[in-house]
């Protein structure tokens, strides 16, 4: 794989189903890089497998697709791509703020039902198929291009009202402030006639229906330190916005709540808040259920053993119990959890990752990624689609090493073409409460292409291999996740087709935070280092960091951990192999101040160091950024490490 070959990827979403489990509909998104941009569209498949897979809508951007429950509508979410100024005031060519339309499933003209300023949230049917809710940001009076001048034009955001910020979550990277903005829940009949059930300085997400239509749960945050922690609760609120209650205790972190198909529960998502805000990162989101009317919170999974597959995991609720994704040493598999909770059936196995799935009428319908494919539709075991048809893939080849004191560490290497002896990448995972996975990977693709026998793995702080396997990072992480990472690569590099001379390391995020520390600590083992949209101080991440004022503290300060001891930058006077430094401008997760003290750190004692800054993108620039912009950054990645290595 080259780097330009991103414009082959075809990546389907989540599927919706039909009641009679017949049709099932998907998106399929794919970088446009005429446009600069992602565009996606709605496509039809016989669950049966009788016919092709068919593109039902041909708009810009159509995702977030749902069949309705008497199975004669789907609606959808369509952005369009405009020219002008948006609301924030830029000129060039952009996505509108996606709204809702409806359309008949056999096909036709879709209608839009919203023209929120902001947009809206996907979509959920109420039971009659005569609504639906949904989500969306409100803005403040004058803000997000509400605001006008005397002669009518529209204000852009430099000239806006200064912000009063009372809240520690007041802003999130790659969506910006919050509190100006709340999100709300609205009700709308399919002629567009909409009304909004909530209102306020608190937001309200996830909206589900109850089974007799009479009301909707949520989550929301209506505790009195909200946002000064992370705890949150589910709701329930008449369809006519009246009779608002908090179900749960204020004691979790809870999402995407579902009432049971008997009305007498809801289901969710979530982890422990811990004492407000510590305690609160690498815990396992498992599957919790509270009465509707009020009473105890019961937790229907172990923390300890399951945990929902992230970033994009989601629950949905059958007659038989909740689907739920879990990670599984680099899988994620499909269970079916019951209602009362107990050992869940397991419905999807293997050495692959569920990304998406629906059931009805006995059918199940999943999307699914394998070290093969960026991702197929399945009925059962039958695949409907074939999407990643003909695109080279090297093998993923599984790896175990075992530390010095005994600790098995999980991963994989993935080796190009050829005999070798071939140089090595050793590529390490954000997070660090995330897992590498059984998919195919376009970052190892890449590398291996280009001559590279890339290894990455699950080192201690990975999710997928249990919670205190992620939790042993706490308070030292820099020093337990080395220990894993060297392992890792010592075991690759006993298959003499790898060189040990020659290796390189890399990562972003924690990735990037462990690159700086491997760099300073182990800097013999390596010819040279890629640091990306990394933490590297974290005594200024914990203030600049939209997350940091809860995330430092309960990672690194945990069991007496020394922030100061833990940041690689305190080490950066040790670094003496070549480093590029890889940030984005409006990263706000990992501040670009994070980049610029490394970068001036190693520049003022004479290193070999580079700074590459990406304009106009966040944090997520590897996986979401502009098509031209994650080129250009895999094209430097491969230019420093053919100079270096």
């Amino acid at each position: 794989m080259k780097p330009i070959d991103l414009s082959h990827l075809r990546l389907p979403g989540a599927p919706t189903i039909s009641p009679d489990g017949r049709i099932a509909v998907v998106s399929v998104t794919r970088l446009e890089f005429a446009a600069d941009t992602y565009t996606s569209q709605l496509w039809l498949l016989a669950t049966d497998g009788s016919r092709e897979p068919v593109q039902l809508t041909y708009g810009w951007h159509d995702s977030a697709p749902r069949i309705s429950p008497d199975g004669r509508w789907l609606a959808f979410l369509r952005a369009t791509k405009d020219k002008g100024s948006r609301a924030g005031g830029d000129k060039a060519e952009h996505d509108s703020a996606p709204q809702l339309c409806v359309m008949p499933l056999g096909g036709g003209e879709a209608r839009r039902l919203t023209d929120r300023p902001l947009g809206v949230g996907a979509p959920v049917w109420s039971p009659d198929a005569s609504r639906l809710a949904f989500s969306a940001r409100v803005p403040a009076e004058g803000r997000y291009g509400t605001g006008k001048t005397a002669d009518g034009e529209q204000i852009g955001p430099d000239g806006e009202p200064p912000r009063r910020i009372t809240k520690l979550f007041h802003r999130v990277d790659g969506l910006g402030f919050l509190h100006d903005r709340p999100a709300h829940l609205f009700v709308t009949t399919l002629d567009g006639a909409t009304e909004q059930l909530t209102d306020g300085e608190r937001s309200h997400g996830d909206p589900r229906w109850s089974p007799d239509g009479e009301w909707l749960t949520f989550v929301s945050e209506q505790h009195e330190t909200w946002a000064d922690d992370v705890a949150a609760d589910v709701c329930v609120v008449r369809t006519d916005g009246t009779g608002l209650r908090v179900l749960t205790d204020t004691t979790l972190s809870p999402g995407m709540p579902h009432f049971t198909p008997d009305g007498r529960s809801v289901v969710f998502t979530g982890y422990p808040a811990g004492e407000g805000r510590v305690d609160s990162v690498i815990r396992h989101e498992s599957l919790w259920s509270v009465p509707a009317g009020g009473g105890a919170v019961t937790q229907l999974l172990d923390n300890e053993t399951y945990q929902l597959s992230s970033p994009s995991g989601y629950i949905d609720v059958t007659d038989a119990g909740v689907l739920f994704p879990n990670e599984h040493r680099g899988a994620v598999q499909l269970l079916l959890v019951p209602f009362e909770g107990g050992t869940p059936e397991l419905l999807v196995d293997g050495e692959r990752q569920v990304t998406g799935f629906a059931s009805a009428a006995g059918t199940l319908v999943t999307t699914i990624a394998g070290p093969a494919d960026w991702g197929e539709v399945y009925a059962g075991e039958r695949r409907l689609t074939n999407f990643s048809a003909g695109f080279p893939v090297l093998e993923q080849v599984e790896l175990t090493a075992t530390t010095p004191d005994g600790y098995p560490v999980h991963g994989w290497v993935v080796r190009p073409e050829g005999a070798g002896p071939h140089p090595v990448l050793l590529m390490i995972h954000g997070g660090p409460f995330t897992q590498y996975g059984w998919r195919l990977f376009d970052e190892a693709q890449v590398y291996a292409g280009a001559g590279y026998a890339v290894v990455y793995g699950n080192p201690r702080g990975s999710s997928g291999y249990g919670e205190a396997h992620g939790r042993a990072v706490r308070g030292n992480v820099g020093e337990v996740s080395a220990v894993d990472l060297i392992a890792l690569l010592d075991a690759a590099l006993k298959a003499p087709d790898l060189d040990g001379s020659r290796v390189g390391v890399l990562g972003g995020s924690h990735g990037g935070f462990m690159t700086t520390w491997l760099a300073a600590h182990h800097g013999d083992r390596f010819k040279a280092a890629i640091s990306e949209r990394a933490v590297n101080a974290i005594d200024s991440f914990t203030g600049s960091s939209d997350i940091g004022w809860y995330f430092a503290d309960s990672l690194y300060g945990a069991e007496g951990g020394s922030l100061e001891a833990q940041s690689p930058l305190t080490y950066a006077d040790r670094i003496e192999i070549p480093m590029l430094i890889i940030h984005s401008e409006q990263d706000w997760r990992c501040p670009v101040e994070q980049a610029q003290r490394l970068f001036v750190a190693l520049k003022r004692r004479g290193g070999t160091v580079e700074f590459l800054l990406f304009p106009g993108e966040g944090h997520e620039l590897s996986r979401t950024g502009r098509p031209s912009h994650r080129v250009a950054r895999f094209d430097a990645i491969l230019d420093w490490f053919a100079r270096h290595l």
